[in-house]
């Protein structure tokens, strides 16, 4: 008897429908194969699926079983066929039918019950694309699909469950989605404990209102690491249309919690510099999202950024200046997006002690050339801000630590949350959402620039020998220095600001 079940899979973020087609037959001996260029996991789904219909309350049918996964010429990757496969088998044995427009997506543990298993928030986009009325999977994975509106997700807590449903003993409700939202959640690091480093901060600020890239360098102790993961602190919560895009990414990656629901914090990730360039930009034989992807619409902080592989720091061009990464396969081609905010920080030699007020610094200047040569002057042309982090002595700590008047993150948020809502504003008609996002042609388009800032910017840009691409971020970092200072044209002295955390990297 055939039966077929409807379920899907992914190519990078975009889904695909796929047909589980079921064949049992009592002519032959009893047999179980799986075809339609499976993986290893599908392979295993056998004995997955057929162990947890024995531990159910059903046997399991003593014949010769063909599954199909179509279309044939896709690759099959994961666990999440065991239900519709489970589902094909249990239908053709027990004579019940499958419902209609529906999808059916999981993986079974040997009991018969269902694991949480990633992947549903893509399901549920591709049910809702497709027209489809009903998914049923694991009950841990529901919340995340059910966030999508006019589709029936059905919770399933095992084989037994969803056999009585659709043989008409029982009756199930579709899940609800339950916000999973943390209010009030405090940031690892405040601004407020940062003591001294007035600059950084603002740099710091302005990184986070406009969207931009920035590089910290300074000696050890400093305050780098700890200004960069203070900056989740004073971001604006993701939107709705971004926190489905993050959480989808998320989701086909396997980094979502069991019963969770949209991610409304914007990813931090923070890889140490052992990373492997297929860590950090993506890949594998079969395509997977790396470190640039997961930091989607959030932040990507590289510490001692000059001891990552050059090879990783290269690949890392494409995807910062085009805000979506490509990786081209034999088997296929995948685009994953990459709209990040890169925050870097390095030692200025290989101790650490360059220039120090106070320690001395026992590196040769060829160590100290070598070095700093590990960071590709395309790189760092791509990064907006560059500011140099001083030592801070130790009476100004005391000082400050027992004035304890330092300005909070919640305040700096709402500076940086009005900048924002400025930009969104501006480029409402656009696709892009941030003044780092702009090309040229939206940088002519929306930025003005009086006579005397375009001369003193043509002077510097001269001057310090700035490249074309560091004349256009130079126009950029000025604009969002103008939103928060809620002004409608770009002034001299907010180019002047702009222009000090460029020429940094020229000295």
């Amino acid at each position: 008897m055939f039966k077929k079940v409807n379920s899907a899979a992914y190519s990078g973020l975009k889904s695909i429908g796929i047909d589980v087609e079921v064949n049992t037959s009592k002519k032959g001996l009893p047999d179980f194969n799986i075809v339609g260029l499976t993986s290893k996991a599908v392979d295993e789904s056998e004995e997955r699926v057929k162990n947890a219909i024995m531990n159910s309350k059903t046997d399991f049918p003593q014949r010769r079983i063909t599954v199909n996964l179509a279309p044939a010429d896709v690759p099959k990757e994961g666990s999440f066929y065991d239900l519709p496969i489970a589902i094909g088998i249990l239908a053709s044995s027990l004579q019940f039918e499958v419902p209609e427009k529906s999808l059916f997506f999981g993986e079974l543990s040997l009991d018969g019950s269902l694991r949480h298993t990633k992947g549903a928030l893509p399901l549920a986009l591709f049910a809702q694309s497709e027209g489809y009325k009903n998914i049923f999977l694991p009950t841990e994975s529901a919340n995340e699909a059910a966030v999508i509106k006019g589709i029936n997700v059905y919770p399933i807590k095992d084989l037994d469950q969803i056999i009585s449903f659709l043989t008409g003993k029982i009756k199930l409700e579709p899940a609800k989605y339950k916000s999973k939202d943390k209010k009030g959640e405090d940031p690892e690091f405040d601004m407020s404990e940062i003591l001294g480093q007035e600059q950084t901060k603002r740099a710091a600020e302005i990184a986070a209102a406009g969207g931009h890239n920035l590089f910290m360098i300074g000696s050890p102790g400093s305050g780098k690491t700890m200004i960069a993961r203070s900056i989740p602190g004073i971001l604006p919560g993701l939107s709705n249309k971004e926190s489905l895009d993050v959480t989808k990414i998320y989701s086909i990656s396997g980094n979502t919690a069991p019963g969770s629901g949209l991610i409304r914090k914007r990813p931090f990730r923070a890889p140490h510099h052992s990373i492997s360039k297929v860590g950090l930009i993506g890949g594998g034989s079969r395509p997977k999202p790396g470190e640039v992807t997961l930091a989607h619409r959030g932040v990507l902080f590289l510490d001692e950024f000059n001891e990552f592989p050059r090879s990783a720091l290269e690949a890392m061009r494409q995807p910062l200046e085009d805000g979506q990464l490509t990786i081209s396969r034999s088997k296929e081609r995948v685009k994953y997006p990459s709209e990040f905010m890169l925050v870097a920080s390095s030692n200025p030699c290989p101790c650490g002690y360059l220039n120090h007020p106070e320690k001395e610094c026992d590196c040769t200047p060829r160590q100290t050339k070598r070095y700093q040569k590990k960071i590709s002057g395309p790189i760092l042309d791509r990064i907006d801000l560059h500011v140099e982090v001083p030592s801070v002595d130790v009476e100004k700590l005391k000082k400050e630590r027992r004035a304890n008047d330092n300005e909070k993150s919640k305040e700096i948020r709402k500076r940086v949350i009005k900048a924002r809502e400025r930009q969104a504003e501006r480029f409402k008609k656009e696709e892009i959402r941030t003044n780092a996002e702009m090309k040229n042609r939206h940088v002519k388009k929306y930025c003005e620039l009086s006579e005397k800032t375009e001369e003193i910017l043509s002077q510097a840009a001269a001057k310090f020998n700035i490249s074309a691409r560091g004349y256009f971020k130079m126009i950029k970092v000025a604009q969002t220095i103008a939103d928060l200072d809620f002004s409608e044209e770009i002034k001299s002295d907010h180019i002047a600001e702009a222009l000090q955390y460029r020429t940094k990297m020229n000295n």
